[in-house]
C-alpha cells in the first residue's frame, strides 16, 4: 500500500544544431553519471546529471559531431563502460568507438547491411550487434565475432541481403540480455503466419544455440525487456483485431508465457520502449495515442499490476525515455525537439494518519479502512473513479469532515468530500464517480498538494513543461508565470452535501496567492498549531513556515525557521504533535535518500528505512516514533525520549545490539521476520498496531508490546478498566498490569469501580486467579514503559509478611471480594468468584470458603425453600470449585481444621480420595471425646498451640502428654508455662525448658531457666559450660561451697580461661581468688594491659615483677615498631602497584575508544588481562609477619591489630584495582591496636625508656598517616580519567593527611608531649 511521487524534477533543454534536428538515442554512463543523445544531424550531446542532483534549474551539454560520410546517419547508441568510450551503429554498417573526453573516434569493425541495433551484454564481456540483413553478430571485446546466427526464419525465395535500415529508423533495440548475461532474448517474424506474427526466442551466449521459443503470436512492433532480475521478459501484445488494448505479457526463460495484464488504453494505441528501472520494481512504458502520448510506470505487488504514475505529452514532442542504471527511482526523459525531463520519484506510503488507504491505481483510487479491518491488497471497500489517471493525492480530516483532493495526469484537480468512517460500511464494493472541479485558470502541473484548511489547498505548480496537460507549454519569462510557483488554492461546493454521502461533483476552484519560487520544493506538511500554515522544504533542508492571507497573517508570507531545518534534503517529511507539559508542540522529522532520519537540525538515526508515528492520546498527539531500519530491525521510540535526547544512549544508534555483559539480549528493537519490510501505517489508540508491507506486497500487522502497554496503561489511567481489561486478554499481557501501574494501594480504592466496569464474572475470575505478590512493572514490563504514576515503595516482598494485612495478595482480593459483594447482584456465579477470591489469597483462606460452603450445607439440609437458596451454587458444586483452585489435600485439613467431621468426609469424597484412606481415621475420631478430637487433629495440621492447649484442657491425665509434646516441641514451652497452674508441674516444666537449652548450647539462659527452679547444681554447669567464670563463682556461693572448693574451682577456671584466650579475664581470677600475683602480672602482660601490670607490680612491692614488665614491654615495642617500618614500606609498594595499573588500564581504554565496535565487545575481565600484561610486577605477600615476642602477640590481640585481608590479590585480575583499595583499607589501626599502642607509650614513659616510647609513636604515626594518605589517593584517582604524577603523589597526601586529620579521632592514641 504505496504511491510513487514525483519528490521533484529537472527540466532543461538541448540547443540543437538544426530546425529539423531531432534526438534519438540516449546511453547512460554509470561512472561519470552522464548521460549521451545521439541526433539525426549525427551530433552526440553530453549531460552531467551531478548538477541535477545539485539542484541546478539547468543542465549544460557538450556538443561534439560525428564525422561520417555523407547520407550515412546514427542507427543505435550505447555506452561500454570497459572501454569508456561509446558504441556508434550507423547505416553504413560502421561501428564507431567515440571517446567522448579526448574527442577521438575510432572505426573498429563494419558489418553488411548497416547495423540495426547494439546491445552490450550487463557483464560487459560481450556486444550483440543486429544488421540490416536481419543476423546477428555476438562479439567480444576485441572486435572478434564469436557466434552469428539469422533473426528471422526466413523461406526460400526470401532475399536475406537486402538492407532493411532506412533515414527514418528510430526502433529501439530488439536485443534484451538477461541480468546474468548468459541468455539475451529477441523477437523474430514468422513469414508463413497470417497476419504477420512474431516469436520470442531465447539464446545461450556462448555457442549462439537457441535456447527455446515461444508460440507465434502477434508481438506489437519490437518492443522488449528482460526483467534485471531475471524473472521474467516483458513484451507487447497488438490486441486490435480483438478490438481490445494491448496488453503487457511476461515469458519465462523456456519461452512459455507466464501472465499479462492490459494497458487499459484505446484500441489503436501503440506502445513503445518498455523498460524495467534496475531493481525491477517498477515497468514503464511509452503508450503513444491518438492525441496525445503518455508515460506510463507499473508496479507489481499482490499478484496485481498497479499503474503508479502517468505524465502526458504531446504528439508532437514524441517522448522517450531510460531509467538511471544506479538510481531505481531516477527516470530521465526527452523529446524530438531535445527537452530533457529527469524525474525523481519517491515511495510513499498510501496510509494517511487515520488510518485509511487510498491507493492510487491509474485512474482508480481504492480505499481501505485499515482502522475498521485490515482487508489484504488488491482487494478494497470501495473505489473512486476519476476522469484520469491520478497523479498525486491529498487527504485531511478534520472532525467528521474527510476531505480528498488529486491531480489529474490531464491537468485536472479533483476534489471529494468523504463521510465519516463510521458510514463507510455503506460504500462497501461500489465504485464513485468523481468530476474535476471547475476552475478559471490553468493550475500547470502540480508537484505537491497539501491541505492547510478544509476548503483550502497548497500546492506547488510548474508551468515550464511540455506535457500535454499544461495548456500553457511555450510560456516564456515574458509572458508572466514561467518555472515553479506556490499556489493557494481556494474550494467552493456549488453543490449541499447529503450527510452520509460523498461529494464528487460541484466543486469550484479559484487561486487565491501566488508566489515565485527560486529554488525547488522538496515538500508541503500542513501545520496542525496554525490554521492556514503550513511547512515548505526547500533544497539543501531548509524548513519555511508558510502563513496564508486568509487569515491574520501581515508579515511575510514565507518566514525560515532555522531550529527546524534539515541537514539534507529529505523527500518524506513527517509531522508530529507532542503535548510537553500541556503546551503543543511540533516536531518536524526529514528522512533523506541515505536512511538519516532527522529532527530539528540532528541525527537521530542513520539507518532508517521507513517511519510513521503512533497516538494513544485523545487530542491526538503523538507519543510514539515508530521506525524501522535497513537491517530490518523495528524500534519503538517514546517521543520524551527524543526531546530529552536520550536516544544514542538507550538504543545504541538503532544497530543490532550485542550480547550484553550479564547475558541478556536488549529489547529495544523487534527483528522483522521478512527482509525488505517496510512500515506502511499504524493503527492509533487502543488498537496499537504496526502494519508492515513485505516486498511480496502482503499486509502484516504486528502488536509491538511497548504499544500495546503504553495503550493499556493510557486505559487504566483514564479509569477504563473495561478497555484496558480487553487489550489484556487479547494481547495475552499479565493480568497484574491493572494493579501495578501506580501500586496496588492505589488499587484498592479502584477495585469497586473496576468491578463495575468489568461486570463479567467470567474476566473478574480470570483476573483474580492472575494476581501475584509481584510488581510487574519493576520487573517484567520495566523495559518497555515508565509508569506515569508514582511508583509503590511499600511493595511487599515474599516471605513471612505476606502473612500480614500489607500483603498484596490478600489485600487485593480482599477489595475484589467486597466490590463483589457491593455492585454485583447475589448469585451463583456471583459466589463462586467469591470462593475463587478466598482460594488465591495467600495464604488462601480455605477455613473461610468452607464455612461459606458449610452455610449453604446447612440451609440444604434443612431444606428451606427461600428465595436465598437461589442466590448461591449448590454446597457440592461450590465444594467442587474450591477443590479445582485449591490442593485437595490442603482443603481437606482446612475441613479438618473447622473439627467438622461431616465436611471434611464431604471434602473426601468430593476430591476422589480412596475411603479407605480417611474412612477408618474419621471414625477413630468420631470415636473420641471432643477435646481429645481436636487435639489429635492439631497434631495433624501442627497447629501444636491449639494442641497445647486442648491437651492441657483435658486434665491432668493427660498431663504426661502434654510434657511430651512440649518436649518435642520446645516453642511451646512458654505457652505451657501460662496454661499450667500448679506451681510442682511449672517446677518440672522449667527444669524440662533448662534441658533442652543445655542441649542445644544455650547455657546462659539454660543457666537462668535451673535458677527459676532452683536446680543449682544444673545452674552451675550451665555457667561452667557457658564460660560465664562470674557465674560460675556466684552460685558457688549460692551452693555454699567450701573454701578450698572455690580455690580449686578458680584455679581450674583461670587455666581453661588462659586456654580460650582470655588471658584479661584469667588475671582477675588468679588475683582475687587465687592471690597469686606472678601469675596474675603474667597474664596482664599476655593481653598487653600494660598500665594494669605495672599498678599489681608495685601495688605488691615486686622488683622482680617490676623488672620482668619492663622487658617485656621493650621487647614488644621493638617489635611493633619492626612492624610499622614494614607495613609502611608495603603501603608505598601497594600505592605504586596502583598508580601503575590505573594508569595502563586508561592508557588501554583511550586506545581502544578508537574501534567503537571493539568496546561495545570489550569486557572488564578482557581490558583487565590487557592492562596487566604491560607488567609481570608484584607486590603482595600471602601472610603477616611475627616478631620475636611471640609470646606477648599472643591470641588476645586477635581482632585489636589491624584489620586482616580476605584472600590474595592476583596481579591483572579483573578486580586487581579495587583489591587494591580494599587492601590498603585493611591496614588500618583498629580501635584495639590503638587502645594497646596508647597503653604502651604510658608504660614505657613510667619506666624511664622515653627514647624507645617516641622511635615507637613516630613508626605508628608514620604508618597510619602513610596508610590514609593511600586510600585517599586511590579514591581521587578512580574518579578521574587523566593521571598527573605531580598531582596523585603518595608524599603530597600525606601532607594533606597531617593537616586534615590530625584532630580526629582515628589519632587519639598519639601522645602530644612524646614529639
Amino acid at each position: 500500500m504505496k504511491n510513487l511521487k514525483v519528490s521533484c524534477d529537472l527540466l532543461s533543454k538541448l540547443e540543437l544544431q538544426s530546425e529539423d534536428e531531432v534526438v534519438q538515442f540516449a546511453a547512460f554512463d554509470i561512472e561519470r553519471n552522464r548521460v549521451f543523445f545521439a541526433s539525426s544531424s549525427n551530433f552526440i550531446y553530453t549531460a552531467l546529471l551531478n548538477e541535477a542532483s545539485r539542484g541546478s534549474a539547468s543542465l549544460s551539454a557538450a556538443v561534439e559531431p560525428m564525422d561520417l560520410e555523407p547520407r550515412d546517419f546514427i542507427t543505435s547508441l550505447d555506452y561500454l563502460m570497459e572501454k569508456e568510450a561509446l558504441i556508434i551503429g550507423t547505416s553504413y554498417g560502421l561501428l564507431l568507438l567515440h571517446v567522448v573526453d579526448d574527442n577521438a573516434t575510432e572505426v573498429v569493425g563494419r558489418v553488411e547491411g548497416g547495423v540495426k541495433c547494439i546491445s552490450p551484454s550487463p557483464d560487459g564481456d560481450l556486444l550483440g550487434v543486429i544488421t540490416g540483413f536481419g543476423q546477428i553478430l555476438v562479439m567480444t571485446h576485441d572486435w572478434d565475432v564469436l557466434c552469428e546466427m539469422a533473426l528471422d526464419d526466413h523461406l526460400g525465395d526470401v532475399d536475406v541481403h537486402e538492407p532493411t535500415v532506412s533515414s527514418n529508423y528510430s526502433c529501439e533495440s530488439p536485443i534484451s540480455w538477461r541480468g546474468d548475461g548468459k541468455f539475451f532474448a529477441t523477437l523474430s517474424k514468422v513469414h508463413d503466419s497470417l497476419p504477420l506474427s512474431k516469436q520470442l526466442k531465447v539464446w545461450e551466449r556462448d555457442a549462439g544455440a537457441l535456447h527455446s521459443v515461444s508460440e507465434p503470436i502477434g508481438f506489437m512492433g519490437a518492443v522488449l525487456d528482460w526483467m534485471p532480475s531475471g524473472a521474467k521478459i516483458a513484451s507487447v501484445y497488438e490486441r486490435r483485431e480483438e478490438k481490445k488494448s494491448p496488453s503487457i505479457v511476461f515469458f519465462e526463460k523456456n519461452g512459455l508465457q507466464r501472465s499479462s495484464f492490459c494497458i487499459n488504453e484505446e484500441t489503436d494505441v501503440k506502445v513503445e520502449s518498455l523498460k524495467w528501472n534496475c531493481n525491477s520494481e517498477l515497468l514503464a512504458a511509452v503508450a503513444r495515442g491518438e492525441h496525445h502520448d503518455s508515460l506510463k510506470i507499473w508496479s507489481f505487488s499482490n499478484n496485481h499490476w498497479y499503474l503508479k504514475q502517468e505524465i502526458r505529452y504531446s504528439k508532437e514532442d514524441g517522448v522517450k525515455f531510460i531509467w538511471n542504471p544506479t538510481k531505481p527511482l531516477q527516470l530521465i526523459s526527452w523529446t524530438l525537439g531535445g527537452q530533457l525531463m529527469i524525474y525523481n520519484f519517491i515511495w510513499i506510503t498510501a496510509v494517511m494518519d487515520n488510518s485509511t488507504a487510498f491507493v492510487i491505481d491509474y485512474s482508480k483510487i481504492l480505499v481501505t479502512p485499515l482502522s475498521g479491518s485490515l482487508i489484504p491488497p488488491p482487494m478494497y471497500l470501495f473505489s473512486l473513479k476519476f476522469p484520469a489517471a491520478v497523479q498525486s493525492l491529498a487527504f485531511c480530516t478534520q472532525g467528521s469532515t474527510n476531505n480528498l483532493a488529486t491531480f489529474l495526469s490531464d491537468g485536472g484537480l479533483c476534489i471529494v468530500e468523504l463521510p465519516p468512517l463510521d458510514v463507510w460500511e455503506e460504500l462497501e464494493g461500489t465504485e464513485v464517480s468523481v468530476e474535476a472541479a471547475s476552475c478559471d485558470i490553468a493550475f500547470g502541473s502540480f508537484m505537491h498538494l497539501a491541505w492547510v484548511d478544509s476548503h483550502v489547498l497548497l500546492s506547488v505548480s510548474h508551468f515550464g513543461f511540455t506535457q500535454d496537460n499544461c495548456p500553457l507549454r511555450n510560456f516564456s519569462c515574458k509572458d508572466g508565470l514561467p518555472g515553479y510557483y506556490l499556489q493557494e488554492i481556494q474550494l467552493i461546493c456549488a453543490e449541499d452535501h447529503i450527510p452520509g454521502s460523498v461529494t464528487s461533483s460541484g466543486w469550484q476552484a479559484k487561486v487565491s496567492n501566488q508566489i515565485s519560487l527560486e529554488e525547488q520544493v522538496i515538500g508541503i506538511i500542513p501545520d496542525p498549531l496554525h490554521r492556514w500554515s503550513a511547512y515548505i522544504q526547500f533544497g539543501g533542508g531548509k524548513i519555511f513556515q508558510y502563513f496564508s492571507k486568509l487569515g491574520d497573517n501581515r508579515a511575510v508570507p514565507l518566514q525560515k525557521c532555522d531550529d527546524m531545518g534539515f541537514l539534507s534534503s529529505c523527500p518524506w517529511m513527517k509531522l508530529a504533535l507532542t503535548d510537553s507539559f500541556g503546551s503543543k508542540n511540533a516536531l518536524l522529522f526529514g528522512l533523506d535518500d541515505n536512511g538519516r532520519l532527522q529532527v530539528s537540525g540532528r541525527i537521530l538515526c542513520n539507518n532508517c528505512s521507513s517511519v510513521s508515528f503512533y497516538s494513544n492520546a485523545n487530542d491526538q498527539s503523538t507519543t510514539h516514533l515508530v521506525l524501522s531500519t535497513k537491517q530490518d530491525l523495528l524500534f519503538i521510540v517514546n517521543i520524551s525520549e527524543i526531546q530529552n535526547e536520550q536516544l544514542n544512549v538507550k538504543y545504541e544508534n538503532f544497530l543490532p545490539a550485542f550480547r550484553k555483559r550479564n547475558g541478556e539480549e536488549g529489547r529495544n528493537y523487534i527483528n522483522i521476520w521478512e527482509r525488505g519490510s517496510m512500515i506502511t501505517g499504524v493503527l492509533h489508540g487502543d488498537e496499537s498496531a504496526i502494519i508492515l508491507q513485505t516486498t511480496r506486497g502482503n499486509l502484516e500487522c504486528v502488536y509491538p508490546r511497548k504499544l500495546v502497554l503504553a495503550s493499556i496503561i493510557n486505559a487504566l489511567v483514564q479509569g477504563r478498566f473495561r478497555d484496558a481489561l480487553f487489550m489484556i486478554r487479547r494481547h495475552r499481557i499479565d493480568f497484574n498490569v491493572i494493579i501495578d501501574h501506580c501500586g496496588w494501594k492505589a488499587f484498592l480504592k479502584s477495585a469497586s469501580e473496576f468491578v463495575k466496569q468489568v461486570n463479567n464474572l467470567s474476566y473478574i475470575t480470570e483476573f483474580v486467579c492472575s494476581v501475584k505478590n509481584e510488581n510487574v512493572m519493576e520487573t517484567l514490563y520495566n523495559d518497555y514503559i515508565s509508569l506515569p504514576c508514582q511508583k509503590e515503595v511499600n511493595f511487599v516482598e515474599f516471605g513471612d509478611d505476606d502473612f500480614n494485612n500489607n500483603s498484596k495478595i490478600s489485600a487485593v482480593l480482599l477489595a475484589i471480594r467486597k466490590a463483589l459483594e457491593e455492585q454485583i447482584v447475589a448469585s451463583p456465579p456471583r459466589e463462586l468468584c467469591i470462593l475463587t477470591t478466598l482460594a488465591r489469597s495467600s495464604p488462601p483462606a480455605l477455613e473461610e470458603a468452607l464455612t461459606r460452603i458449610k452455610v449453604t450445607r446447612e440451609m440444604e439440609l434443612s431444606g428451606s425453600d427461600s428465595s436465598r437458596r437461589t442466590d448461591y451454587p449448590s454446597a457440592e458444586e461450590s465444594l467442587k470449585h474450591l477443590l479445582w483452585l485449591s490442593d485437595p489435600e490442603a482443603v481437606f485439613e482446612a475441613a479438618l481444621g473447622l473439627y467438622d467431621l461431616n465436611l471434611a468426609a464431604m471434602v473426601a469424597l468430593n476430591s476422589q480420595k480412596d475411603p479407605k484412606e480417611f474412612l477408618p481415621f474419621l471414625q477413630e475420631l468420631e470415636r473420641m471425646p471432643a477435646v481429645l478430637m481436636q487435639y489429635n487433629i492439631d497434631l495433624r495440621l501442627q497447629r501444636y498451640e491449639n494442641a497445647l492447649r486442648h491437651i492441657v484442657s483435658a486434665g491432668d491425665d493427660y498431663y504426661e502428654d502434654c510434657m511430651r509434646l512440649m518436649g518435642s516441641y520446645p516453642q511451646l514451652f512458654p505457652l505451657g508455662l501460662k496454661l499450667i497452674s500448679d506451681p510442682v508441674k511449672r517446677m518440672q516444666v522449667l527444669e524440662a525448658w533448662g534441658d533442652h537449652l543445655s542441649l542445644i548450647k544455650s547455657f546462659e539462659d539454660a543457666a537462668i531457666t535451673y535458677l527459676r527452679c532452683s536446680c543449682l547444681e544444673k545452674a552451675l554447669k550451665a555457667c561452667r559450660s557457658g564460660g560465664n567464670w562470674r557465674g560460675v563463682l556466684t552460685v558457688a556461693g549460692l551452693i555454699k561451697l567450701g573454701n578450698e572448693e572455690v580455690i580449686q574451682m578458680a584455679h581450674e577456671l583461670c587455666e581453661e580461661l588462659e586456654a580460650l584466650g582470655k588471658p584479661g579475664d584469667a588475671a582477675k581470677i588468679a588475683l582475687e581468688y587465687c592471690g597469686d600475683v606472678k601469675v596474675g602480672i603474667d597474664l596482664l602482660v599476655s593481653a598487653r594491659d600494660w598500665e594494669e601490670a605495672l599498678r599489681i607490680a608495685f601495688l605488691h612491692q615486686r622488683d622482680d615483677l617490676i623488672s620482668e614488665v619492663r622487658l617485656a614491654s621493650f621487647e614488644c615495642a621493638n617489635t611493633l615498631i619492626g612492624e610499622y617500618e614494614e607495613r609502611l614500606e608495603k603501603v608505598g609498594k601497594y600505592v605504586a602497584r596502583y598508580l601503575a595499573v590505573r594508569q595502563r588500564r586508561l592508557l588501554l581504554a583511550a586506545k581502544l575508544q578508537s574501534d567503537e565496535q571493539s568496546i561495545n565487545e570489550l569486557d572488564d575481565e578482557t581490558a583487565s588481562e590487557a592492562s596487566s600484561s604491560f607488567s609481570g610486577m608484584s607486590a603482595y605477600t600471602t601472610g603477616t609477619r611475627r616478631g620475636s615476642a611471640a609470646s606477648i602477640s599472643s591470641t588476645s590481640t586477635k581482632g585489636r591489630g589491624r584489620q586482616r585481608n580476605k584472600g590474595k590479590i592476583r596481579a591483572g585480575s579483573p578486580g586487581e584495582e579495587m583489591a587494591l583499595v580494599e587492601h590498603l583499607k585493611g591496614m588500618s589501626l583498629a580501635a584495639g591496636a590503638k587502645n594497646e599502642i596508647k597503653s604502651l607509650l604510658t608504660s614505657l614513659v613510667m619506666l624511664g625508656k622515653e627514647v624507645i616510647a617516641r622511635k615507637l609513636q613516630r613508626a605508628c604515626e608514620s604508618f597510619q598517616l602513610s596508610q590514609m594518605a593511600g586510600v585517599k589517593l586511590a579514591e581521587d584517582a578512580m574518579l578521574t580519567n587523566s593521571m598527573d604524577e605531580l598531582v596523585y603523589s603518595l608524599e603530597r597526601y600525606i601532607q594533606k593527611v597531617r593537616t586534615d586529620v590530625q584532630h580526629l579521632d582515628a589519632f587519639s592514641w598519639l601522645s602530644k608531649v612524646l614529639v
